[in-house]
C-alpha cells in the first residue's frame, strides 16, 4: 500500500470511529464526512465530478468500511454508479447513488442495494444505461439479512430517464460488483478475528483465558489465514479488475467468511449472537455479502473456466500477469 492510500484509509478509519452507527440501515453523518473526502466518488474521474482516484485505493477504503460495518453506499455509489454514468460521458451527481442491472425493460427492480436513500439509480439494460433521479421511482421497503437497505423499485415516470449508451457489459458490472463485496468482506472478517483474539485473551474459563486453550487456538489462526487469504485476492484483482482475479477475490472471500463467521461465533459463544454484541454486525454482513452479486461456488467456477481456457501454455502467465 502506498502512502497517499495509507493515508487515505487512515482518514477513512478516522471518520467511521467517529461517526459509526452500525445499527443503522443508513448513517447521513458518516456519508457527509466520506463524500467532502472524495472517498464517494474516489474513482471517478475529476472532470466528471470525482477525485480521480484509482481504484486499489478505493477498494481500500471499502476494506475499511467493511471493518466498521458502515452503513452507507460507497461501493454502490463510487464503483458502480459513478462508474458507469462517467463512462458514457455523464457527470455524475453529488449525493448517495445506486445501480441495478436488467435483463430487460426495468420496470420492477428488485433487491437493489439503499434505493431509498439514493438520490438517484443507474439502471444498466442489454441495450442502453438509464439514470432515473429519485423522483422518477417509488420504493417498497427491503433487507438483507444484516438490515442493510436491499429495495423493490417501481419506476413511475419513464419521461424523467436519462437515457445514455451502455459504456459496460452485464459482466464488468457483475465483475465490479463482486469486487466491491469481496472488499467488504475482507475488512469485516478483519474485524471478526480482532473481536475474536481480544475476546479469547479476556474471558477466562477454568482459571485461563481462552487463548490458552489449543482449540481456540486453532481457532484463531484459521481465522487470520482466511482473512489474510480473502485480502490479498482482493488486493490482486483490485490491480487487474476483470476475469480470473474478481472471480478467485469473490470466491476466496465467500468462503473464507463462512469458515471466520462460524469459528468467531464458536470462540464467543452465546455472548456473540446478541443484539448488544458487536460482532453480529459483521458475521451477519459476512453471511449477506457472501450471496450478493453472485455466490462463490459460481465464482469458483468462473474461475475454472478462465483457467481452462487459457490452456497448458498459457495458465502461468495467466496466474502471475501483474504479480
Amino acid at each position: 500500500m502506498d502512502d497517499v492510500t495509507e493515508a487515505l484509509t487512515a482518514s477513512v478509519a478516522a471518520a467511521c470511529a467517529r461517526y459509526a452507527d452500525p445499527d443503522a440501515n443508513w448513517n447521513p453523518r458518516l456519508w457527509d464526512a466520506l463524500e467532502e473526502m472524495g472517498v464517494t466518488l474516489l474513482p471517478v474521474p475529476e472532470e466528471r465530478g470525482g477525485a480521480g482516484g484509482d481504484l486499489p485505493a478505493a477498494v481500500e477504503a471499502l476494506r475499511v468500511l467493511g471493518r466498521h460495518a458502515a452503513a452507507v453506499p460507497v461501493a454502490e455509489t463510487a464503483l458502480l454508479a459513478g462508474w458507469l454514468l462517467a463512462g458514457c460521458g455523464a457527470d455524475v451527481p453529488s449525493g448517495p447513488l445506486t445501480a441495478a442491472l436488467a435483463d430487460g425493460p426495468p420496470d420492477v427492480l428488485r433487491r437493489v442495494p439503499w434505493a431509498g436513500h439514493a438520490a438517484g439509480l443507474v439502471i444498466l439494460t442489454p441495450d442502453e444505461m438509464l439514470y432515473a433521479p429519485r423522483d422518477a421511482y417509488d420504493v417498497e421497503d427491503g433487507a438483507n439479512l444484516a438490515g442493510e437497505p436491499r429495495d423493490t423499485v417501481r419506476l413511475r415516470d419513464p419521461g424523467a430517464l436519462r437515457r445514455h449508451p451502455a459504456p459496460a457489459g452485464a459482466q464488468e458490472f457483475r465483475e465490479r460488483g463482486a469486487l466491491a463485496r469481496a472488499a467488504l468482506m475482507a475488512g469485516a472478517m478483519e474485524r471478526a478475528l480482532e473481536l475474536s483474539v481480544r475476546y479469547a485473551r479476556e474471558r477466562e474459563q477454568f482459571g485461563r483465558p481462552l487463548a490458552a486453550f489449543q482449540a481456540v487456538q486453532d481457532h484463531l489462526a484459521e481465522m487470520a489465514g482466511e482473512t489474510l487469504l480473502a485480502t490479498v485476492a482482493v488486493q490482486a484483482a483490485a490491480r487487474r479488475p476483470a476475469g480470473l482475479p474478481v472471480a478467485a477475490a469473490k470466491a476466496s472471500a465467500g468462503a473464507a467468511a463462512g469458515t471466520v463467521a462460524r469459528l468467531a461465533h464458536q470462540v464467543h459463544g452465546a455472548l456473540g449472537c446478541t443484539d448488544e454484541h458487536p460482532l453480529r454486525h459483521v458475521t451477519t454482513r459476512l453471511w449477506a455479502w457472501r450471496d450478493e452479486f453472485g455466490g462463490e461456488a459460481e465464482w469458483a467456477e468462473s474461475a475454472a473456466d478462465h483457467a481452462l481456457a487459457a490452456g497448458g501454455p498459457g495458465l502461468w502467465p495467466l496466474l502471475t500477469r501483474d504479480a
